[in-house]
């Protein structure tokens, strides 16, 4: 291990995580007889354990953040430096981080204008709810306060941010949620029989997929639809890009109705889907709302933004005489100092080593092996992604499609972690499908540690199914 802990260090430690420690998104009944993985150190792409076990990271943190890799002295030294000099102040103030960072960020952002700071994901997305309610209230009459949200898409854990969640098993047993948010279908053209699409394929099916929007709208009432929020690639919900055709007429269902367009990039922005800074900059759309938060600073301090255009800022101005006439709104840690001075100098990182360009060539690279893999084992049905945001679905049958049992794709991630790689998996996402392989590995992945993952996967596969 490269640090300087020893065993004995860790003992107490291990005792006190057992003793205290609420785990994300684990059971925990089996630490009652043994220890969980305690992740000490990382440098790259590679972390090391409580046992000294080194792993290659192929999710960034697990939750694909981490996108510079780990152990970037440049970026913890932007953020001693900045909180030495200022930690923080509520965001009703500037900072200079802040208004540094909101102006790089522009700039990489045609079309949009103003940045509002705040410590998560589901904040942003939450933020970015908020606006257009009030805009309902503000514009038309409390009229427009519908959201619309998409199957298997996923915007974060608060209440709000799960009532715009569809992915069924994660909200299980948390509701009643909030009102007012509306459900429209997928568009997973794997997929496309669920929606009794299945004689449509391409551009065709990107169509008339988008115009299942359509069809919710003119149900719902367009006049009650304020907003329509999205995931550019669908994450957690099965690694999903949209296919030909489906944004554009996505746009268009926007304008025609007067709904505004909230693209959640809070995985898939900060290069994650290569040559691009943003996932919907690869389809030409113009969103009133992009919400991000995961690769901003990669980890090394918690930061959101909610990042919207003039126009939306505007009307939260017009009538300086109405003290109700603002954004009536703060995030307490959005005000912390640390997060845009590291999304600066990771911003910085990004740029200086062409890690774009990376993302893009090493995610053709492990998209070519993905695809060899499903040449030689029959289980993965399907291979897709955009970059280094990449997914394998596993099948027990091609032409059925019909999913393999969850616990047989977990313990595929299992046999990847004894040839000590690190991928993840949908899980608890939706019921009965969660059997999609995930893959983010950092965006400086080398051709060799994109070999080494599918490599693994490949002897994980032939170990589970044979």
């Amino acid at each position: 291990m490269h640090g300087t802990f020893t065993d004995n260090d860790l003992s107490h430690v291990i005792e006190a995580d057992k003793a205290h420690v609420w785990h994300h998104l684990v059971q925990h009944k089996p630490f009652e007889s043994s220890d969980p993985r305690i992740i000490v150190e990382g440098k790259g792409m590679r972390v090391w354990d409580q046992n000294g076990k080194e792993w290659l990271d192929a999710v960034s943190g697990a939750v694909w953040t981490v996108n510079v890799g780990y152990g970037r002295e440049s970026i913890c030294k932007a953020v001693y430096d900045q909180m030495i000099k200022m930690c923080y102040f509520a965001q009703a103030a500037g900072s200079v981080p802040g208004a540094l960072y909101a102006e790089k960020l522009i700039e990489k952002m045609p079309g949009m204008s103003r940045v509002y700071y705040c410590n998560s994901g589901s904040e942003a997305n939450e933020k970015a709810f908020k606006m257009v309610r009030q805009i309902a209230h503000k514009k038309y009459g409390g009229k427009k306060t519908k959201i619309l949200y998409r199957d298997r898409d996923y915007h974060g854990s608060t209440l709000a941010a799960m009532s715009a969640g569809g992915q069924d098993e994660r909200n299980a047993q948390y509701g009643p949620f909030a009102p007012d948010f509306v459900r429209v279908p997928h568009c997973m053209e794997y997929r496309k029989h669920e929606l009794g699409l299945d004689h449509l394929s391409g551009e065709d099916f990107g169509i008339a997929a988008a115009n299942l929007i359509e069809e919710v709208i003119l149900r719902e009432g367009p006049e009650t639809v304020g907003a329509l929020c999205l995931e550019p690639v669908t994450a957690g919900g099965g690694v999903i890009e949209a296919p030909e055709g489906y944004w554009p007429r996505v746009q268009e269902i926007c304008k025609q109705y007067d709904v505004l367009l909230h693209i959640d990039e809070v995985v898939c922005g900060i290069g994650r889907t290569g040559t691009h800074w943003f996932g919907y900059q690869h389809y030409g759309i113009k969103p009133d709302f992009v919400t991000m938060a995961k690769g901003v600073a990669s980890g090394y301090a918690a930061i959101a933004c909610m990042v919207t255009t003039e126009e939306v800022f505007d009307l939260f101005k017009n009538d300086a005489s109405d003290k109700m006439n603002y954004f009536r709104d703060i995030s307490t840690f959005g005000g912390c100092t640390a997060g845009p001075a590291a999304a600066l100098e990771n911003m910085r990182i990004i740029e200086d080593e062409n890690l774009l360009e990376n993302c893009t060539k090493m995610g053709e690279r492990m998209m070519s092996n993905l695809r060899a893999l499903q040449e030689k084992h029959t289980v993965i049905g399907d291979v897709r992604g955009k970059g280094l945001f990449l997914g394998a679905e596993l099948v027990t049958d091609r032409d059925t499609k019909e999913p393999v049992d969850e616990a047989l794709a977990q313990k595929v991630v299992a046999e990847c972690g004894t040839h000590g790689v690190i991928i993840g998996v949908t899980n608890r996402s939706v019921p009965g499908r969660n059997n999609t392989l995930c893959f983010s590995p950092a965006l400086i992945a080398t051709a060799d540690d994109i070999d080494k993952i599918t490599d693994a996967v490949d002897k994980a596969l032939t170990t589970v199914f044979g």
